[in-house]
């Protein structure tokens, strides 16, 4: 029933406008010559640009340790201070091995550090650092394994380090900017770490801190791959096409058909008419 209600609409739209396909098949090429030209100018004329840096990872000599043993506590405090390089200063990691059970390791900054459990994790699942970090003077964990890190960092905006996007009208003032957004200097470079051990120890702890500082590198404008593109967007329009035109065209001809065995009958009659 709605097979012949379709067809029946498809008739009275033939017979009022017998240019119908022709109509449709004009607009679906106007349309692929206009999405092929937005293509064209999204590729030519961008003010999109990306620019790169390069990480650079140092670690930190923790030579001069301080030892402070509580007999009230019964616990051991060790302290570490070093300087940092602060010139474009991005993460800071601390790790700490081979610890007693129940550990506490700490790192503090006068400025503060932007920190989270999951900072670091590759299986943290949907987390964001600019969201869910927290800055703090002093970030520590509770030794919970054969090996414990705190990582941090000093600015959780993503754009700070290795790629990232910008918009600018000229070249020369997508560097400007690029520049501009990388070059930081942290202050104050000192930093302060500390682990309490339960009991009086004197095998000084395995730590290491080391920092990442980023390094501008280079800068290109955003380009489409103008064939690929316009191949995907090409393959979209002919889809959405083919789900209005494939039945209007089968209703079509399917009209035609039934016409065609209409007049050959009449034809028929009007022949065996005459002989008679």
């Amino acid at each position: 029933m709605k097979g012949s209600h379709l067809a029946t609409i498809m008739r009275k739209a033939l017979a009022q406008n017998p240019n119908l396909l022709r109509t449709i098949i004009g607009m679906g090429l106007t349309l692929i010559f206009l999405l092929a030209y937005a293509v064209y100018g999204a590729t030519m004329d961008t003010e999109v640009y990306i620019y790169h840096s390069d990480s650079e990872q140092t670690e930190i000599e923790l030579d001069d340790v301080e030892k402070y043993y509580d007999e009230n506590s019964n616990q051991t405090t060790w302290t570490w201070d070093a300087e940092l390089n602060g010139v474009n200063l991005t993460w800071i990691n601390l790790t700490a091995d081979s610890l007693s059970s129940g550990s506490v390791i700490s790192i503090s900054n006068a400025a503060g550090f932007y920190g989270h459990p999951d900072l670091g994790n590759p299986d943290a699942d949907e987390f964001s650092c600019a969201n869910s970090c927290v800055k703090s003077e002093e970030h520590r964990v509770n030794m919970s394994g054969e090996s414990t890190s705190i990582i941090t960092l000093t600015d959780p905006d993503p754009a700070l380090r290795g790629k990232s996007s910008l918009t600018a009208d000229t070249l020369k003032e997508a560097t400007s900017k690029a520049k501009e957004k990388i070059e930081t200097n942290f202050e104050p470079t000192s930093v302060r770490i500390t682990i309490i051990e339960d009991g009086n120890r004197t095998v000084n702890p395995s730590v290491s801190l080391t920092q990442v500082n980023e390094q501008y590198s280079g800068i290109e404008q955003f380009e489409l791959d103008t064939a690929t593109e316009f191949i995907w967007a090409l393959a979209a329009v002919i889809g959405c096409f083919s789900l209005v035109l494939v039945p209007s065209f089968t209703v079509y001809f399917a009209a035609r058909a039934k016409q065609k065995r209409l007049e050959v009958k009449l034809e028929l009659t009007k022949i065996s008419i005459e002989e008679e």
